[in-house]
Order: C-alpha cells, then sequence, then structure tokens
C-alpha cells in the first residue's frame, strides 16, 4: 500500500472539521490539463457572492457559507441539507503562477484554473551532433578556464 500524505492530510481535516459545528469540507477534483491545473469544488446551493479565495504565498484558501430559510413557523419532515460554512486550503508549492488564478462558480461548482508558471513548464533540451557538439563543447570548456582564472585573481 502507498503512502499518500495529501488524502493523510484530508482524512486529518475531514476529521477535526467533523467536530466543529457549522465548518463543512467541500469534496474536490484536482487535476493537471496542459499548462494549468484545474480544482472543482461542489459548492450546491451556495450563494456565488459568499464564495471567497485567497492566495497567500503558495497557500490558496477557499470559503463559502450556505444560508438556509429561516426554520420560524416551519414543521420539518427532514433535514438532510446543512448550512454552515464551508473551507478547503491548499499549498501550491512551487511552479504556480499565483498571479493569474481565475475561478468561476456555475451549476454548484467552483472551478479554479491554476496556471503553471513558465519556468516549470517542461520544455525541450536541444541535443548537438558532430562537428556542432565540439563547438559547444570547445566553447563550454573555455568558460569555464575563464571562469576559473577569474576566481582564482
Amino acid at each position: 500500500m502507498k503512502f499518500d500524505p495529501f488524502r493523510e492530510l484530508d482524512r486529518v481535516a475531514g476529521a477535526l472539521l467533523e467536530n466543529r459545528p457549522g465548518l463543512r469540507l467541500m469534496p474536490m477534483d484536482l487535476y493537471r490539463e496542459k499548462d494549468h491545473y484545474v480544482l472543482a469544488a461542489d459548492l450546491p446551493g451556495i450563494d456565488p457572492g459568499s464564495v471567497d479565495i485567497d492566495v497567500d504565498g503558495q497557500l490558496l484558501t477557499i470559503r463559502a457559507e450556505r444560508t438556509l430559510r429561516g426554520t420560524e413557523g416551519v414543521k420539518w419532515l427532514t433535514r438532510e441539507r446543512e448550512s454552515g460554512s464551508f473551507l478547503r486550503q491548499l499549498n501550491l508549492g512551487q511552479g504556480i503562477d499565483t498571479e493569474g488564478i481565475a475561478a468561476r462558480y456555475e451549476n454548484g461548482v467552483l472551478s479554479v484554473t491554476i496556471p503553471v508558471s513558465e519556468r516549470a513548464k517542461p520544455r525541450k533540451i536541444e541535443v548537438v551532433t558532430g562537428e556542432s557538439a565540439a563547438s559547444v563543447e570547445s566553447t563550454a570548456v573555455e568558460g569555464r578556464a575563464a571562469h576559473q582564472g577569474a576566481v582564482e585573481a
């Protein structure tokens, strides 16, 4: 069995939030598509105006509030929908363009697009052959020799 620290963190956070009245954990999916990540969080019945998304350094925090109809003069037959605050925090790590994060709320799903920074995107390294390889190698050797001379001076 493989240890997944993110799943373990979610499990612990869920256990902690379960015992706190009014604070709920929102279910989400997270995947990478080309040069960005997409986070999709289920928030049915949430007023889009109550959704708050913050980035502090590498920490992304999503908060939302669901308020249900008042209970005055109502005789409930069943009540399974919960009101309260929803919270999710993710450590973005390195290689994320935090300035380019965008979000949209549609049909009860909050979608957050998190772009990968230019320096973290995959790139091709040119492989040189023949005479061009010898030229590149001699240039690199000359550069190291010049650097050593400058360091020794």
